[in-house]
Formats: C-alpha cells, structure tokens, sequence
C-alpha cells in the first residue's frame, strides 16, 4: 500500500519527527521496504538494524524490521546501543547497509532514523527518494530473514585495539543514552580511576538532557570532576556519536579545541595530512593544524557531508564544533564518540599526559556560542543569499562554503541555514569583547536589511 511521510520528517542527514504525530510505525516499516529496496537494486542483501534508549525505539526498530524484511532483505538486529555500534557492525559483519533507530540528541518524544547504504552515508536525495519510493509503491517484494546478534563486547574489542594511553582519573557521563552499557565495559578495561554516571539507560533522560554541546548538560561532570580530584570529564549525546569533555578545572573543550589536540596527535603518524573542520570552528584551529604541519580544511557543516569530504580528499581525522569526531586513521572514518573518547586519552598521553595543561596553552578566543534566529523554511537559504549579495558588493572578504563566513579586522562572523531547522545559524569570534560586539552588530543589522528579527532565540 502506499505511505506519505510527514513532510517534515524526510531530512538532510536523517529522518526524524515527534512519535505518534509525525513519526510512527506505519512510516518505519514505508521506510524499511524502501531502503531494502534501495539495498537489493544495489545488489545487496545483507542490513544491520540496532536502536537507541528511548521508550519508542524497540516499537519502530520491529516495524522497520518488518518493512526490509518484506523487501526481501535478510535483518540482522544489534540490539540496544549507541549509533556508531550500528555502523561498527555494517564492517564487522559484512552487511549492505545499517539502520540506527535513534532521536540523537532530540527532546524524548523524537526518534527517527541513521542510514548507512553500502559503508556511504546515506543522506539528501536518498533520503527524499525514499519517499517517492513509498508514494508510488516502488518497492521490491520477498520474504527475508532476521536474527538477533549481540555483538557489544566485540565493538569494545575494537575500540580499545591498539590501545596505548596512560593512566588517568577520569569521570565519564553518558546522560542515560545508549552509550552507557559501552562506557561501563570500557571503563572496567582502562587503567586508572573512573566514576561513572548515568550509565543506565533511559529514554525520559531524568538527569539532564543528552546534548554535551550545551554547557548547562556538564554541570554534573564538572561536579564530578571537582568532588573526586579527577584528571577530566568525558559526556555523550543520546546515541554516543558526540562527544564533550571538561578539562580537570572544569573549563570546556570545544569541539574545535578537541580536534586541535587529536590533530596534533594523528600529525606526528601522518605528517602533511588534511584535517577537516566545518565552517563554525575557530581560526585557532585552522591555524594550529597549520602550524603543525597539517593541511586545515574548511569544509559544510553536518556529518554526512563531512564522511563523504573527508573519503574525497583522503583526510584521516575531521570533527564538527558539535562534537561530531571522525577518524579514518586506524578506524572506519564515521564519527563514534567512545572512540573519540579513547584517542583522546592517547593523545592526552602522547602529548605530555596532562589535558589541563593541553587546554591552557590554547589562545583565548572571545566567541559567541551558536546563535540561532527563527526564518521560516522557504526564507532561509534566499535569506543567505541576500546578505551574500550585499557582502560582495561591499568587496567584503567571504568564504562561501556553508553560507557566509565572513573575516574583518575584529575577527570573524559566520551565517549559514541550518539544514534540520527552520533557522538560521551565526558565530562570531574576535579577539577582545569590544570587537565581538562590532561583529555581531553586523550580524544583526544584515539579518535586518533582510527582515529578520535580530534577536538571539536562545543564547
């Protein structure tokens, strides 16, 4: 029978809406039939299926089942655990694609959908064509088979291949996300001390939301790390593939300051290789990847289009300012923020074993956080185009990568469209506060001449 998705559900990198609203079993099993059909016509016939902690995830993972099983596609069900388990297993087990059924970082009553076709991200037009697929019945019929392989201790395995850090005191918190049964394995296999929490998963999250990007979700960890004299903090998002840390003095390490220390450390194996970072992350690190020999490159913000740049250019580490980290250096090249978290220990120790000290020597920028103002949907790439049009009239100097990443005498300031919200997204980083407010002055006066509120939505 044929399906119509929820027009909002079908998104850049990923499928995602509000279960029982936008999101529910009838469109996981339209969604299963048309990536197993995608998978046969492509020759293959072999899918990894795992999901997250929420309370809807085992609903729509047995719905999704169901719809590539009827596509004649043979399921292999990975169970309960973070996001970059399911694309461990499309290696480890020589499947044709993965499916994580996974809200992320989402609010609880959110799920949705990762896809992996092949060991390619699947994303943008594969997405959307999902949803002709299912509107038109473009669907293939068979009978395939499932079964249930836990294969959690075998990813810890790898994780900790080649392992050669030190000993440290570290408190991990996984935010009742489906990274806590990895990080409790992990933890009892590393040297050193290590306090653990949230480690049970639950998908009401009655802790504190899994987001390590928002400072407020680290209070708990820097408690942690403060009370129990530790080394560092580690945090994870709700599926594991994002990563936040807090140095022994409770400051944060961005995301771009994190990939500035893996950096330095994947350089000293591969001297002169590029490093990705996207359109958000600091000056100082494209600077420092330079200074270290590197090849910085700036490239579009969200991870699908980080794996697909960084295979084209042959990068071995990449990282988003949200904590997305991507190794292809001794690992697979997706992004998997418990081994992000294992290199960070290495590089820790490689590079002098104190991340206190790591995180002092870096330059202080003055930053703003992400700033994000409401545009609707039809508006918001026109919106950026418009402020792109007024800048090269001005002869301003722009990098155009991902919307308008602009540099001035006081710095920098970036406005793109994000590619999952109805808003658009700036950041500004200069060097003294006065200057910062120059840029973001300019900000506001460009979202102006183009009719948007200039108000912070959420600082």
């Amino acid at each position: 029978m044929a399906h119509q998705f929820h027009p909002t559900t079908l998104r850049e990198y990923d499928v995602r809406g509000i279960v029982g609203e936008t999101l529910t079993e009838d469109d996981a099993r339209a969604l299963g039939r048309g990536f197993g059909t995608r998978v046969r016509r492509a020759g293959g016939r072999k899918v990894a299926v795992g999901y997250d902690g929420r309370l809807s995830s085992p609903m729509l993972e047995a719905a999704l089942v169901g719809g590539l099983t009827s596509a004649g596609v043979d399921v292999v069900r990975i169970g309960l655990g973070p996001t970059p388990m399911l694309y461990y297993a499309v290696h480890a087990l020589g499947a044709d694609g993965g499916i994580q059924v996974t809200g992320s970082h989402n609010p609880p009553n959110y799920n949705g959908f990762k896809m992996m076709l092949g060991h390619a991200p699947f994303f943008g037009a594969d997405i959307q064509d999902l949803g002709r697929m299912s509107a038109e019945e473009d669907w293939e019929d068979g009978a395939g088979t499932s079964e249930q392989v836990d294969i959690m201790d075998q990813y810890v395995d790898r994780l900790l291949k080649n392992f050669d850090g030190g000993a440290y005191n570290i408190a991990w918190d996984a935010g009742n996300g489906a990274a806590g049964p990895v990080v409790e394995k992990l933890a009892a296999r590393l040297p050193g001390r290590h306090v653990l929490l949230f480690t049970d998963v639950d998908g009401t999250f009655p802790n504190h939301h899994p987001d390590p990007t928002v400072e407020a979700n680290l209070a708990d960890l820097r408690a942690a790390v403060a009370n129990e004299k530790l080394d560092f903090g580690l945090a994870f998002d709700g599926d594991g593939d994002r990563i936040g840390a807090i140095d022994g003095e409770g400051r944060v390490i961005w995301g771009d300051q994190l990939l500035a220390i893996l950096a330095e450390d994947v350089l000293k194996a591969v001297p002169g290789a590029t490093i990705i970072a996207d359109v958000k992350a600091s000056k100082a690190l494209f600077d420092r990847v330079g200074e270290l020999g590197g090849q910085p490159l700036m490239w579009k913000t969200g991870h699908s289009l980080i794996k697909a740049k960084m295979k084209e250019v042959g990068s071995p580490l990449a990282g988003e300012m949200s904590g997305h980290v991507f190794f292809a250096h001794d690992y697979y090249g997706f992004d998997d923020a418990l081994y992000a978290a294992i290199r960070l220990i290495q590089a820790t120790h490689h590079l002098g074993g104190n991340l206190t000290a790591l995180r002092g020597n870096m330059p202080d920028m003055i930053n703003t956080p992400e700033m994000r103002f409401g545009c609707p949907e039809e508006r918001k790439f026109a919106v950026v185009a418009e402020v792109l049009d007024r800048l090269r009239a001005e002869g301003a100097k722009v990098d155009e990568t991902d919307g308008a990443r602009v540099t001035t005498e006081d710095g920098w300031w970036l406005l793109r469209a994000s590619n999952t919200q109805a808003v658009l997204v700036a950041r500004a980083e200069a060097e003294t506060p006065e200057a910062l407010e120059r840029l973001k002055g300019t900000i506001n006066a460009q979202l102006g001449a183009s009719g948007i509120e200039p108000v912070e939505a959420n600082h």
